[in-house]
């Protein structure tokens, strides 16, 4: 274990990978430690769906995505490994007047931004996926530029990066405690030895409110599970992510040829819990059925979950806080941390190279809880 490092990311997922690789890329910054309590994937970075859009309500979010979009399709190349990049888009469904309205509401902003979506019917819709069984959706949004990915050579390849550049990552390392002196930071204490630092990053996603505690500081982000299935292959036939805003359907076509895809659903333990249910199948095999009647014959492979980083506003909580110098917060992204990660990797990396003041970090601060500056996005799916 290293007894020393200019910087300490605590959470080896993608977020932190992607800081520590634009620290060193890009900054210069590669005396900088990632600390990950298991294995490389074992969070939310190897369990998501691995959508990416920019398909949202708020204008903050689409220009973000946006820029993560472009740096997604350029990943391969830099970092000479195969995510699998399809861009097939993300086609959205809506089952209200209400939601129309808010659909229309989104796309007029994102087409603002130069996200080029557009406002079908359903007959439309039915148009671009046959298959689909439209009865009672009442409008729908398309945007070919939204893409899928496979989640885990990201992750990998932001991790390789990073060590290229110096970066040192340690998995199976537990954060245990910090040392500090005043309001300053002077060690991160793992189980596996002490690392004097004096600035940190908490990038640790469901398990950020757990770090956070041990310098006394309360966020209140609240993990809740999610989880995904896996159908037997088929072949190719489903070119967009479709995802129904009603319910928090969503289901994509693998490379390989597998469903996948997920569904909202409330009534889950509090906590981090990882574990499958037989209640989310059942919710998920009727939505899914309802939707596209010819799945109804296929058969499950496999189911999984992973833990949403929920925050009371549905946006992340970025940046310094106010009760601990240089303690840097990177979570709360909902379930969308794994598409924003590569450029809010490159905007965090900035903030704490440079001392650079970002609009957004201020929105986006764990000080708006208390002022009571609550944001919105609507456009979230489970």
């Amino acid at each position: 274990m290293a007894e020393r490092a200019q910087i300490v990311i605590i959470g080896g997922g993608i977020m932190g990978l992607s800081i520590a690789y634009n620290l060193a890329k890009n900054h210069g910054i590669k005396d900088v430690v990632v600390l990950e309590k298991s294995y490389l994937c074992s969070g939310a970075s190897g369990r998501n769906g691995g959508g990416v859009r920019a398909q949202f309500g708020s204008e903050s979010n689409v220009r973000l995505m946006q820029e993560s979009l472009r740096l997604c399709r350029e990943f391969a190349a830099e970092m000479k490994i195969n995510v699998w990049f399809r861009e097939g888009g993300y086609l959205f469904l809506t089952r209200s007047a209400e939601g129309q309205a808010s659909l229309e509401a989104s796309v007029a902003v994102q087409n603002e931004c130069g996200h080029p979506t557009e406002m079908w019917s359903p007959a439309e819709a039915k148009k671009l996926v046959p298959e689909l069984d439209l009865d009672g959706v009442v409008a729908a949004s398309y945007n070919p530029n939204d893409a899928v990915v496979f989640p885990w050579p990201f992750v990998w390849g932001y991790a390789r990066g990073a060590q290229s550049h110096g970066v040192r990552v340690r998995t199976f390392t537990r954060v245990i405690g910090f040392e500090t002196r005043g309001k300053a930071i002077t060690k991160v204490v793992t189980d596996h030895g002490a690392i004097e630092t004096s600035r940190v990053v908490n990038a640790a996603g469901a398990w950020s409110p757990q770090v956070a505690a041990m310098l006394g500081v309360e966020l209140p982000n609240k993990p809740h599970r999610h989880e995904i299935c896996s159908s037997e292959p088929l072949k190719p036939w489903l070119t967009p992510l479709v995802a129904d805003l009603s319910n928090g359907l969503y289901f994509s076509q693998s490379t390989r040829g597998e469903i996948v895809g997920g569904i909202s659903n409330h009534d889950v333990p509090e906590g981090i819990d990882m574990e499958s249910s037989s209640k989310f199948l059942g919710l998920y095999a009727k939505a899914l059925t309802r939707t596209v009647p010819l799945l109804g014959a296929v058969k499950v492979l496999r189911q999984w979950a992973g833990c949403y980083d929920l925050t009371p506003d549905q946006n992340p909580i970025v940046g310094q806080v106010d009760e601990v110098e240089e303690f840097y917060q990177a979570s709360g992204f909902m379930g969308h941390g794994f598409m924003m990660a590569p450029v809010m990797g490159k905007l965090l990396a900035q903030h704490i190279a440079e001392g650079t003041e970002l609009p957004l970090f201020s929105r986006w601060s764990l000080r708006r809880f208390k002022e009571g500056r609550l944001l919105r996005e609507h456009m979230i799916i489970g």
